[in-house]
């Protein structure tokens, strides 16, 4: 898949997961707003209902009370009456109230503050009732009076004036009964689906708390609701009703947290998808190196390949056979190109081992400083025919290490080898190679003034087919696998590996191994 494609793929994707985050946030947005709104709207509508509760309560208190005095005026005008059977018969007109006697005289009753048409009653009062004669009559004429308050508005109109008149200069907690307070607020917030614990208090007339709940604090609970008691009153006499709802916000959360799985499946895809195309772009990545390294494992076969190839077709000639020397010549670089061949081909295998967890080590007592020198002894010759040197200081006092010799030893060939392969053309080479004792570890140092690494290629070099580029330097052959397997060869024995380069200046691999006593 080409690079452009992939990109293409990753913004449609990118673009996507935006717009599907964007829609479920702003979704969940407008429900808690929504969800708000209602809450407010129940509350209001409940803190009202509490409020003209309270008021129809207060007047059917004032007007019962009122309907009880004028029962007790009526009484006390009413004349005495025998206990003989009779008929009494009266009439309401406007403020008198007209009572036929048996001996045919008629009494009037002046009643305060009525007005409206004439109404007619008639009220039997019977010998058999005995003593309630006198409270059957008061009953009477409280029907009277509930009907002269039904028909005649005037006179509601005064008593309310009255009752305003009156409750507003009273003390806002003679008015009202907390408990029962308490109950209506309940028993609304229930009926409008508000179930959640709340606190409230009351502002009186002067601004002050008269009373509040247990666990009522206005500064801690900024978001309250506040109701005008007795809403009639007089503005400079209004009471309030203040209430809060500690757990607001976690019930309107409560009700979209059905969301908040959809939001976490999304932010999981938003990151696998991620992780896949990280991964995707290493694969690509892996993909490229895999094809830079069978382009050089075939240019590293095919000339050992055709150089013994040649030397085969030679052979065959009788001239050659017939000449000592030249069949020596020849059969020497057959060995070499042989030999050449198998260690491309120990390469090659080499990559097995990045497929298991751990390479099998055989593992040894050995001295890291006696495989240094016999190492650094065969390499010198290679060094000195390009015209370099190579230097070791062996200083470690302890360099008992457990390790698997065949290993370590070409760990310390693939150093070397690499100090050559990247020398600076018309420098003399200058390889340094030394040990010594870093606490319980044997410290390893491999140096070289050879063309460096930059800064941004130093932190891949330890990856697998990685070969950092060298320009126009074409002389420079490998697969990009020997340092990856110094890592995972040092990894395998416990211990770490750094490098440190300078573009130009030269490169220095550090190396640090558990001792035997550790």
């Amino acid at each position: 898949m080409k690079k452009s494609t992939i990109w293409i793929l990753i913004i449609i994707m990118v673009l996507t997961f935006i717009g599907l985050l964007y829609l479920q946030i702003s979704y969940m947005d407008t429900m808690v707003e929504l969800r708000n709104e209602q809450f407010d709207d129940a509350v209001k509508r409940s803190l009202f209902r509490v409020s003209k509760s309270l008021e129809w309560e207060e007047t059917r208190r004032y007007l019962d009370e009122d309907i009880e005095q004028s029962r007790d005026r009526i009484a006390s005008s009413v004349p005495d009456i025998d206990q003989e059977s009779m008929v009494t018969e009266h009439v309401i007109h406007r403020k008198n109230l007209s009572v036929l006697n048996p001996d045919g005289t008629i009494s009037k009753l002046e009643l305060k503050g009525f007005k409206g048409d004439t109404v007619n009653r008639k009220v039997v009062i019977s010998p058999k009732h005995g003593s309630n004669n006198l409270q059957n009559f008061s009953k009477s004429m409280q029907d009277i009076l509930r009907e002269q308050y039904l028909y005649q508005r005037a006179l509601l109109d005064e008593v309310v004036y009255r009752i305003l008149s009156k409750s507003s200069s009273t003390p806002i907690m003679e008015r009202i009964n907390v408990r029962k307070l308490n109950d209506l607020i309940k028993a609304d917030l229930q009926n409008n689906g508000l179930n959640l614990p709340y606190q409230f208090a009351i502002i009186d007339k002067n601004g002050k708390v008269a009373y509040k709940s247990s666990g009522f604090d206005p500064e801690k609970d900024a978001n309250s609701y506040t109701q005008i008691l007795f809403p009639n009153d007089p503005p400079s006499r209004l009471n309030y009703l203040k209430v809060v709802f500690p757990t607001q916000q976690n019930y309107i959360f409560t009700s979209i947290k059905f969301m908040i799985p959809s939001f976490i499946f999304t932010i999981i895809m938003l990151i696998t998808f991620i992780f896949t195309i990280v991964v995707a772009f290493r694969q690509k990545k892996i993909t490229e190196m895999k094809n830079d390294f069978i382009n050089n494992m075939t240019h590293e076969f095919k000339t050992p390949i055709s150089t013994i190839s040649l030397a085969a077709q030679m052979l065959k000639d009788e001239a050659v056979a017939k000449n000592p020397t030249m069949f020596k010549h020849i059969s020497g670089v057959i060995n070499d190109e042989t030999k050449r061949l198998r260690f491309q081909v120990e390469k090659v295998l080499q990559m097995s081992m990045f497929d298991r967890q751990k390479a099998t080590l055989k593992l040894s007592d050995i001295d890291a400083n006696e495989v240094i020198e016999n190492i650094v002894g065969t390499f010198r010759l290679k060094v000195e025919r390009l015209g370099g040197t190579i230097e070791s200081r062996l200083d470690a006092a302890n360099s008992e290490i457990m390790a698997d010799e065949m290993h370590f030893t070409n760990v310390v060939f693939n150093l070397l080898d690499n100090a050559v392969k990247y020398s600076k053309e018309g420098v003399p080479l200058k390889l340094e190679i030394s040990t010594s004792n870093v606490g319980d570890k044997l410290e390893i140092v491999v140096q070289d003034n050879g063309i460096g690494i930059k800064k941004e290629n130093l932190k891949k070099i330890f990856e697998r087919f990685y070969r950092v580029h060298t320009g126009n330097l074409h002389n420079v052959k490998g697969f990009g696998l020997g340092l990856a397997y110094v890592l995972k060869i040092i990894k395998d024995h416990k211990g770490s590996i750094r490098a440190e380069s300078e573009f130009n200046v030269g490169t220095k691999f550090i190396i640090q191994i558990p001792l035997i006593n550790n």
